[in-house]
């Protein structure tokens, strides 16, 4: 079998990149700089189960994705989260937070609905969050 992205994600979301074990996506909603990180493990549901070499992988991967998003976006706060009891396949939420966003303080799902990003916008998120990850490859 070969791993592929869940139906859902693929359809909320537009490709940035892949790292070694991750593949980085954008999501729809230009409500919040939002990420999301989906390990291409087969079958990967909870992080805990993930062998420990690609556990560590994932946390060096959010980690620097946390980063690269606070340096790019300057949240006040970096709201990191997974929970899949809609998508069941592993991925881990990265949304850059403000005080003055539309949900604050109040968590972003289910609060107001999403805000499609027009395609200038959409390629100059994606071209920040490439920059700022030098280590980010091409999706394969």
């Amino acid at each position: 079998m070969v791993w592929t992205l869940h139906a859902q994600l693929a359809a909320d979301t537009s490709v940035v990149g892949d790292f070694p074990l991750s593949r980085l996506l954008l999501s729809n909603d230009a409500n919040y700089p939002w990420c999301i990180l989906v390990p291409r493990v087969l079958g990967a549901k909870e992080l805990h189960r993930l062998d420990d070499a690609d556990q560590l992988q994932v946390l060096r991967e959010s980690v620097a994705l946390a980063r690269a998003m606070e340096l790019v976006f300057k949240p006040h706060k970096m709201n990191v989260a997974g929970l899949g009891n809609v998508v069941p396949q592993l991925h881990i939420h990265h949304i850059a937070r403000y005080k003055t966003d539309a949900a604050w303080p109040a968590p972003v799902w289910g609060k107001h609905p999403a805000q499609a990003y027009l395609p200038a916008p959409l390629a100059e998120r994606i071209q920040q969050l490439q920059q700022a990850l030098p280590g980010l490859m091409p999706p394969t």
